[in-house]
C-alpha cells in the first residue's frame, strides 16, 4: 500500500461521479497521489453496499474505490449545490456517468462553459451519440462489438467470452490514459477540455484492436489476404502457442524464430523425423502437428519447474501454466508486494493488486480502504503549488512540444509511442541494423506493411548504433534534450548498453523513463521471455480462458492481450510524472509489468479468491446466445432486476417480470437456464443486428458478434467515426486505422505522416534536436554510428 502524502499526482483534486467498473479510473488516479472524491446521492451509488448484501458486492466496492474520499449531494438542496458549485471551482478535473442509468447528472457543456479550465471527462456506453446515448454495455457486450469475441474460442465451438471482465478493464484503461493527457495540458497550459469516451470503443482500441499493430486486419494484409478474406471460424486447437501436458500439469511453448527452433530440436535429442531445415520455418511446423506430439512425448515425464529452467537455459520460450491462485502465490509476486490489502466497509480486509504502475521504486497503489458515505479522501502532505500555465500554440495537440526518444518494440513498444506522436509530441524511433524492431525484422521482402505502418505512423525514425561508444553517447545528449524515454526491453538491457535509469538521469535530471517488461523489473521472472501467450499462461489467464468441458479448450492463442492496455497504464504513468515534473521539475521512473496489468484487471475476481468466497456470475443471462444465421450470435448482460423487467418487455413476456423464480437476481443466478430458455427461443428467430437492436431499445445490454469485415460499418455510427482510411508510400493497398483516441473538443485530429523506415529521419532529426551540421551528420554516417534509410519514402503524389 502506497504512503499517504506520496504520488506524483499530489496537488490534484478530482471529483468522481463513476459507480460499478469504471470507478476503477478514480481508484488509479487515487494510486497515483490525486484527491479523488466521489459525489454521491444521499442514499450512496448504486454500486455503494448496504448492510446485509452479499459480501463479494462489498469486495468489488472495496477494490474499486480504495483511497477515495466520499461527499454526498442532494440536487434540491440549495446548501448542496452551493458546495457542490465550490468543489468544482477547485477541482482540476471531473469525472462524469453518462450513462442512460447514472444518478447524478451534470450538464457537460455547461460545466465547460463555466469552467474552462476544467477536465470534464464524459464517460457512457455509447458515447454523446444521437441514437446511441441510451444504449448499454457490459463486459460481453464489449467484446462482441471490439470484434475480439468472434476470434475467441475454437473451431467448431460456440464464441468464448474470456474470462474476468477484461473488456471493462481495457476501456478503463484508455479512459485513464486520455484522463492524464488532458490533464497533462491542463496543468502545462492551463487548457480544459470535454472529453466524449465511449467505452466500446475504448474496448475496441485497448483490449485487441482489429486495425492496431498486430491486429487481425494487419496480419491478414501480410499474408495477402483482405478484410473479407479472413476466415469466418474461430483457430484450430492448438494451432498456435500448443499447451501440453508434463509431469505435473501442463506447459505453453512460443517457438517462433530459426534459432528457438534449433534450440528445441537439440533439446529433444535432435529426432531425424525433424531434421529436414524445411521444419525451421514456423509455418512448416504449423502444419505438422506430430511435432507437438513428440514435444508433448517428450516434456511427458518432467515438472513445469524443470521445463522453464532448462527451456531458459536454452533459448526456448516455456511457460508453466498456471492457475490465477498459483500465479499469486509465487515467490515472484510475493517478492515485487504486487499485492496489498485494504479495510472493507463491513469490517473485513480486501486482498488486491498494489496499484499497476513502479514509480521511482515505489509501488502506486491504495493509499486506503473505500469510503464511508461522506468520508474525507485521505490526508495528504502539502505540496508546492503548480506554476502558472503557459498558453500553448493555438490548434496544437495536447503534447505538442514534447520531445520523445521511442525505444519500444513489438506491441507495447509501438503503441506508446504512436499515442504520444498522435497527440502531438515529436517521436524519434530509435533503431539499428543490427537491432531491428522485431515488426520490422518479420518483414521479409517488403520495406513496410499495414501492420507496421498503424504502429508507428506519426514518428520519425532515427537509426543509431548504441553498441558503438559515439553512438551511446550521441544518445546520451539526445536524452539531455529529450522528455521521455520508452523501452520496454527484458530488464538489463539499457544497462548492458550502458544507458540504464541512472545515467540517463545524470545526463538529464528532468528525464521521465517508462519501461515495460513482461513481468517486471526484479524478481525471480524478471528475466523471463516476454512472449505475451507464455505472460498468460504464467499470470492465470489462460487457465481461465477455456471450454471447461473441454480437456484442451484453451482459447487465447491469437489475442494479444494485455499489450494494448499495458501501453495506457505505461502512459499514464509516464503522463503522472509529467504532471509532477511540472510541480518540481524533475523527471522520473516508472516501470510497468504486463502480468500485473493482467491482475489489475481481474483485481475483484483476485479479493473474491483471497476471501474464500465462490464465484458467481454477473448475471443471468450473461454470456453469448446462437441467433440465427450461420455462426450468428448476440451478446446479452442482464445484470440487474431492471434489466431483467427490460428484456421481458423486449420478448413481450411480462409474465417473466412476475415471475417469482426469476424476477430477483438471485434467483436467476440460482437457475440460469431457465433465466435464459425465453431469449434463446427468441433469439433463434432474428439476426445479431435485430436482436441488438430490439434489446438495445428496450433497455439490455445487448451487442451483435461482430467479425473484423463488420467493424468498419459499425464504426461509422453516426458521430463517431472510430476509424479513417489511409495510405502509406510503401503499402500497396489503403488501409484503416485509429481515427482519434475519443471526441476532444480541444484536440486536433491525428495526423496520419507515414511510419519512417528504419534511420528515414536520422539526420534531420539530430539537426533539430542538437543543431549538428550537415558535414557533422555525414561524418557519423560515414562511420555508422548514424545510420539512415536505404531509400527514404518517395514524395507524396
Amino acid at each position: 500500500m502506497t504512503a499517504e502524502g506520496t504520488g506524483p499526482l499530489q496537488g490534484l483534486e478530482v471529483l468522481d461521479f463513476l459507480a460499478g467498473p469504471m470507478a476503477s479510473i478514480g481508484r488509479a488516479l487515487a494510486d497515483l497521489g490525486a484527491c479523488v472524491t466521489r459525489i454521491e446521492p444521499p442514499g450512496g451509488q448504486p454500486d455503494r453496499p448496504a448492510p446485509g448484501d452479499d459480501p463479494r458486492r462489498g469486495l468489488a466496492f472495496a477494490v474499486r474505490n480504495a483511497g477515495k474520499g466520499s461527499a454526498l449531494h442532494d440536487p434540491q438542496d440549495a446548501g448542496d449545490r452551493a458546495r457542490l458549485a465550490e468543489r468544482l471551482s477547485r477541482a482540476h478535473a471531473v469525472l462524469l456517468d453518462l450513462g442512460p442509468d447514472a444518478r447524478l447528472r451534470l450538464d457537460p457543456q455547461a460545466l465547460r462553459a463555466r469552467h474552462p479550465g476544467l477536465v470534464v471527462v464524459c464517460l457512457s456506453d455509447f458515447g454523446m451519440t444521437p441514437g446511441f446515448a441510451d444504449w448499454r454495455a457490459a463486459d460481453p457486450v464489449m467484446h462482441a462489438l471490439s470484434g475480439s469475441l468472434s476470434r475467441s474460442g475454437i473451431e467448431g465451438a460456440p464464441p468464448l467470452v474470456p474470462p474476468g471482465r477484461i473488456a471493462e478493464g481495457a476501456a478503463a484503461s484508455q479512459a485513464l490514459m486520455l484522463t492524464l493527457v488532458a490533464l497533462y495540458a491542463r496543468m502545462r497550459r492551463g487548457e480544459g477540455a470535454l472529453l466524449d469516451v465511449a467505452l466500446v470503443d475504448g474496448a475496441a482500441l485497448a483490449l485487441d484492436p482489429v486495425f492496431g499493430i498486430a491486429g487481425a486486419a494487419g496480419v491478414a494484409a501480410v499474408q495477402g489476404l483482405s478484410l473479407t478474406d479472413i476466415p469466418r471460424a474461430r483457430p484450430p486447437v492448438g494451432a498456435f502457442y500448443p499447451i501440453l501436458p508434463c509431469a505435473d500439469g501442463r506447459v505453453r511453448i512460443c517457438v517462433l524464430s530459426p534459432r528457438q527452433w534449433r534450440a528445441m530440436f537439440e533439446w529433444m535429442g535432435s529426432p531425424p523425423a525433424f531434421a529436414d531445415p524445411r521444419f525451421a520455418q514456423t509455418r512448416v511446423r504449423f502444419e505438422t502437428p506430430t511435432i507437438n506430439a513428440a514435444i508433448a512425448a517428450f516434456f511427458a515425464d518432467k515438472t513445469r519447474a524443470e521445463l522453464e529452467a532448462e527451456g531458459g537455459a536454452r533459448g526456448v520460450p516455456v511457460g508453466a501454466l498456471l492457475t490465477l491462485d498459483e500465479a499469486l502465490a509465487t515467490d515472484h509476486v510475493a517478492e515485487r508486494g504486487a499485492l496489498t490489502s485494504v479495510p472493507t466497509l463491513d469490517g473485513g480486509t480486501a486482498t488486491l493488486p498494489d496499484g499497476v504502475a513502479v514509480i521511482d521504486g515505489r509501488r502506486a497503489g491504495p493509499r486506503a480502504g473505500p469510503p464511508a458515505p461522506g468520508e474525507a479522501a485521505p490526508a495528504a502532505a502539502p505540496v508546492p503549488p503548480f506554476p502558472a500555465p503557459e498558453p500553448g500554440r493555438p490548434g496544437a495537440g495536447p503534447l505538442a512540444g514534447l520531445k520523445v526518444l521511442d525505444l519500444g518494440v513489438i506491441v507495447v513498444g509501438a503503441e506508446q509511442g504512436r499515442i504520444l506522436a498522435d497527440l502531438g509530441a515529436d517521436v524519434l524511433k530509435v533503431e539499428s541494423n543490427a537491432f531491428p524492431d522485431g515488426t520490422r525484422a518479420s518483414m521479409i521482402g517488403v520495406k513496410m506493411t499495414a501492420s507496421f505502418a498503424v504502429g508507428h505512423r506519426n514518428k520519425r525514425g532515427l537509426g543509431l548504433n548504441l553498441r558503438a561508444p559515439e553512438g551511446r553517447a550521441l544518445f546520451l545528449r539526445l536524452a539531455a534534450e529529450a522528455d521521455v524515454v520508452l523501452s520496454n526491453f527484458k530488464p538489463g538491457t539499457m544497462e548492458k548498453l550502458g544507458l540504464g535509469p541512472e545515467t540517463l538521469s545524470a545526463a538529464n535530471p528532468r528525464l521521465v523513463m517508462v519501461e515495460s517488461s513482461a513481468f517486471g523489473d526484479v524478481g525471480p521472472w524478471a528475466a523471463r521471455m516476454g512472449y505475451g501467450p507464455l505472460v498468460r499462461a504464467s499470470a492465470g489467464l489462460t487457465e481461465q480462458w477455456r471450454y471447461p468441458e473441454a480437456d484442451d479448450g484453451f482459447s487465447d492463442a491469437v489475442t494479444i492481450y494485455p499489450d494494448h492496455a499495458a501501453a495506457r497504464f505505461g502512459l499514464a504513468a509516464a503522463l503522472s510524472l509529467l504532471i509532477r515534473r511540472l510541480r518540481t521539475g524533475r523527471g522520473g521512473r516508472a516501470s510497468i509489468s504486463q502480468a500485473e496489468v493482467m491482475f489489475a484487471h481481474l483485481e475483484v475476481d483476485i479479493a473474491r479468491r483471497a476471501a474464500g468466497l465462490p464465484a458467481q456470475a454477473p448475471g443471468a443471462p450473461w454470456g453469448v446466445f446462437p441467433c440465427a444465421g450461420d455462426d450468428a450470435w448476440c451478446a446479452v448482460a442482464v445484470e440487474t432486476d431492471a434489466h431483467w423487467a427490460a428484456l421481458a418487455r423486449a420478448l413481450d413476456r411480462p409474465d417473466l417480470a412476475e415471475d417469482p423464480r426469476l424476477a430477483a437476481a438471485r434467483g436467476r443466478l440460482a437457475d440460469p437456464a431457465s433465466a435464459e430458455a425465453p431469449l434463446r427461443a427468441w433469439l433463434a428467430g432474428r439476426s445479431p443486428q435485430e436482436a441488438m437492436a430490439e434489446l438495445q431499445a428496450a433497455g439490455v445490454p445487448a451487442g451483435a458478434m461482430l467479425r473484423p469485415v463488420d467493424l468498419p460499418e459499425w464504426a461509422e455510427r453516426p458521430g463517431r467515426g472510430l476509424y479513417r482510411t489511409a495510405r502509406h508510400p510503401r503499402v500497396e493497398l489503403p488501409y484503416l486505422e485509429e481515427a482519434a483516441p475519443a471526441r476532444v473538443d480541444a484536440w486536433p485530429a491525428p495526423p496520419s505522416r507515414p511510419a519512417p523506415l528504419a534511420g528515414e529521419h536520422s539526420v534531420e532529426a539530430v539537426a533539430d534536436w542538437l543543431g549538428l551540421p550537415p558535414e557533422e551528420t555525414a561524418r557519423l554516417v560515414r562511420e555508422g554510428v548514424l545510420e539512415v534509410a536505404d531509400a527514404p519514402h518517395p514524395a507524396p503524389g
